[in-house]
């Protein structure tokens, strides 16, 4: 073992305060001596994500003091995005993700860490965490915490998702109120992250799949006992790879792994923030890996897990059948997973999981014949969206819609109409000003996507935004449009109508199609006729330059971070992944 971090803090006659500070917090000479292992969790009552990390972190300061080391446990901010759904709160949750990562930085190299162990449970605390182990570079090992058991209603099985789409259902009157109340008193019955392959359930597989964490973990359900132990393997094994000086996080995240990570989004039909989030991880150590590289890995595999919301299994369910290793192990075996990339243990992936059980054909099929040929999860590309857009196209009947788009200036102004239901079959929704700087803060748009789902909607209308999605949302919903501005170019005469309140229905048409030789979102003409691609770019060019001629104010909210004029606007109309990988340091 090199000389540890932390004697920076506790050799010398000069450091006798530094140890004083150590022994006011109940450590003897014998303690301080030893290397100082940095455990971070988010314990806490924000959300019951991480009510499961309390004994599992005491497991791991277990197996750190067997092995030789002094735990030293610090906690870091958690935005519950349930909580924080449908309202101004969710402007903080991709924000936390950030805050994170530079919590984790200032302390593992503040107070000189020679190690960590993180635990993530709410949804932006795993990318977070994982951010933060690969800027710090020390030896660490990430745990996701685990995701609550499912619950029941009249023999169906719920998630946290059917009673977000059971206040759509009753507002049809397709169920009353005793019944919302039953769903919604029924559907998280532990303590736990949302059971389904959700954000926290997907970015746990994609930890696997990179070789972050212990092998097999991220399926064991959060309230389970047998976490204990894998927490106390932990920490022993924390004691190994400082003694042996790693592997360290960039020597696990390479563009191999990052791929990885990709693909088993896209074959469980996962969340489409990780598409925001492996970029971010991968900018952390050094490497250039955009949004287009991972939409190349969604296209290229298969979609495999029969998981919620596209599907009809739970995180529970993976777990009886043999957990994500049953994932990694199929897509190792048919290509799609490089099984030569090193874990956290010093072991490939393919020796980690080369003994998981074969595909149960019901939970997760064989890739060989899969539910679908393409991935779960789609990057479109096209005049809407020149940057990119991302939608989950797991579960869906059909993988094009064609409609009139109907522009809402915010998510409120969307989901009013929703809940009036002054909309109706062959619209697309199309809400603006919620990207990461118009938002600004990126919202997540699981309240009124679930409402239109519970109104039997969901495949009926599209939804397109410069925002976000929950990983729980489903049907015909794009967003994470980028550049972020050009929904507002698409309908510049809109910008005076709106802003006087009046709700109009423009007469644009949008065609989108997720099918592999054709990935778009553009607007291909209007009520009356279509365009060609090539007149539709003169038109958007001559707007464009009358524009700059005029110095007409870009629609953007009047005060704040929102406010765009032409000059900003310019400098804000950024890849979204870009934007993100900019913000991270």
């Amino acid at each position: 073992m090199k000389k540890l971090r932390s004697r920076i803090t506790t050799d010398g006659l000069d450091r006798a305060p530094h140890r004083a500070f150590m022994r006011a917090m109940g450590l003897d000479d014998a303690a301080i001596a030893k290397p100082m292992v940095g455990i971070v969790s988010m314990k806490g009552e924000q959300t019951p994500c991480n009510m499961t990390h309390d004994f599992q972190v005491a497991a791991a300061k277990t197996g750190i003091e067997e092995a030789g080391g002094t735990p030293r446990e610090f906690s870091t901010v958690s935005v519950s995005d349930g909580i924080s759904m449908n309202h101004e709160g969710m402007k903080f949750s991709l924000f936390s993700r950030e805050l994170i990562a530079d919590s984790i930085e200032a302390v593992v190299h503040g107070l000189a860490y020679d190690a960590l162990i993180g635990y993530g449970g709410c949804d932006k605390t795993l990318p977070g965490v994982m951010m933060g182990m690969v800027r710090c570079n020390v030896p660490s090992i990430f745990i996701y915490g685990g995701s609550s058991l499912p619950g029941r209603v009249d023999g169906r099985t719920l998630t946290v998702l059917d009673s977000y789409e059971a206040v759509g259902s009753f507002m049809t009157g397709e169920i009353d109120g005793a019944t919302l109340e039953r769903i919604e008193r029924a559907c998280l019955p532990t303590i736990g992250a949302c059971a389904g392959q959700f954000t926290a359930n997907t970015m746990g597989m994609v930890s696997e799949a990179m070789g972050l964490t212990i092998p097999n973990v991220s399926m064991v359900p959060g309230v389970y006992a047998e976490r204990a132990q894998i927490s106390r393997r932990a920490g022993r094994l924390i004691m190994e790879m400082l003694e042996r000086g790693g592997p360290l996080p960039r020597d696990i995240v390479t563009r191999k792994s990052l791929e990885n990570g990709a693909a088993i989004v896209a074959a469980t039909g996962g969340s489409t923030n990780a598409a925001l989030h492996l970029p971010a991880i991968a900018n952390e150590a050094g490497i250039a890996f955009t949004i287009d590289d991972v939409g190349e890995v969604f296209a290229r595999t298969p979609l495999i897990g029969n998981l919620r919301p596209g599907g009809k299994y739970t995180a529970k369910d993976v777990y009886d059948i043999g957990g994500a290793a049953v994932v990694i192990q199929e897509l190792i075996r048919s290509g799609h997973i490089d099984g030569n990339c090193i874990t956290i243990t010093g072991r490939t992936l393919a020796e980690e999981y080369g003994a998981a059980n074969a595909p149960d054909g019901e939970v997760v099929y064989a890739a060989s014949a899969p539910i679908m040929p393409d991935g779960g999860v789609a990057v479109l590309k096209g005049n809407l969206c020149p940057d990119g857009a991302v939608i989950k196209v797991a579960g869906l009947k059909s993988q094009s819609f064609e409609g009139v788009a109907r522009v809402f200036e915010d998510e409120e102004a969307c989901v009013a109409a929703v809940r009036d239901r002054s909309y109706k079959a062959g619209e697309v929704l199309v809400i603006r000003n919620e990207g990461p700087v118009g938002g600004p803060g990126m919202r997540e748009m699981l309240g009124v996507t679930a409402l239109i789902y519970g109104q039997g909607m969901g495949e009926k209308v599209a939804l397109i935004t410069d925002g976000r999605f929950s990983g729980a949302t489903r049907g015909m919903c794009i967003g994470y449009v980028s550049p972020k501005h050009s929904l507002a170019v698409r309908w510049p005469s809109f910008a005076t109508a709106t802003r006087s309140g009046l709700m109009l229905q423009i007469g644009v048409w949008i065609c989108w199609s997720t099918s592999r030789s054709s990935r778009r979102a553009d607007v291909i003409g209007n009520r009356a006729r279509r365009v060609t691609a090539q007149a539709r770019s003169q038109n958007m060019r001559d707007w464009s330059a009358r524009r700059r001629a005029e110095r007409l104010p870009m629609r953007g909210r009047q005060n704040g971070p929102g406010s765009n004029d032409a000059r900003t606007c310019a400098r804000t109309a950024t890849c979204l992944a870009s934007f993100l990988l900019s913000s991270c340091r």
